[in-house]
């Protein structure tokens, strides 16, 4: 009898052991499955930290570009401007300075000469009224034969320098006033500015 219990004992303990071996390796295939589950987790964690990084990184390098290359033009464009106006204020005062009696008693004449040999001899010529006060012995001699043939000189209130010509009747209208040249002289060399800062921003 005490045989059979021994046995019986030494089954159960076996079988014990055994149960707690299977119990124990299905626990530890278990938690060596579950690391594993664990660590590619973790590591396409990983690798999708560094990819958004990465294109954050690239958005906010490509978003400086633009900001830089934005305020690099709106710097160009400002100073282009300023220098715009410089040489405007330059031209103004050089073109007004340049419309002084002694310019104006060789153009008039040479323009009127030369209209009237296309047979347009009835024109106006408005001018400063300071200036024609000035200038208007010296007109009314020098250009005689024109003021019989129908031209005729008027003073302008608004005119500061230079003068304007119209035909009578005003279908056409000539402007050599001071502002008129200096704004003409101005597109031009602002085009020629506008080119050279083109040129110089490539």
């Amino acid at each position: 009898m005490d045989i059979r219990v021994q046995e019986l004992l030494e089954k159960i303990k076996r079988e014990g052991v055994e149960s707690a071996e299977a119990r124990a390796a299905e626990i530890l295939k278990d938690a060596e499955a579950e690391k594993r589950r664990i660590l590619e987790a973790a590591e396409k964690e990983s690798r999708a930290i560094v990819e958004k990084g990465k294109a954050e990184a690239a958005k906010a390098e490509a978003s400086g570009r633009a900001a830089l290359l934005q305020a690099s033009r709106d710097l160009l464009i400002s100073f282009r401007s300023e220098l715009e106006k410089v040489l405007a204020s330059i031209v103004r005062a050089d073109t007004d300075a340049a419309m002084d009696p002694e310019v104006l008693k060789k153009a008039i004449p040479a323009i009127l000469e030369a209209w009237a040999k296309d047979g347009r001899d009835e024109l106006s010529v408005l001018l400063p009224e300071a200036t024609l006060k000035a200038l208007d012995a010296y007109f009314r001699d020098r250009l005689s034969a024109q003021l019989k043939k129908g031209a005729e000189l008027k003073p302008v209130k608004d005119l500061k320098s230079g003068f304007r010509l119209s035909e009578k009747g005003g279908a056409v209208y000539y402007d050599f006033s001071a502002e008129a040249v200096a704004s003409m002289l101005g597109a031009y060399m602002n085009a020629r500015l506008a080119a050279i800062a083109a040129e110089a921003a490539k």
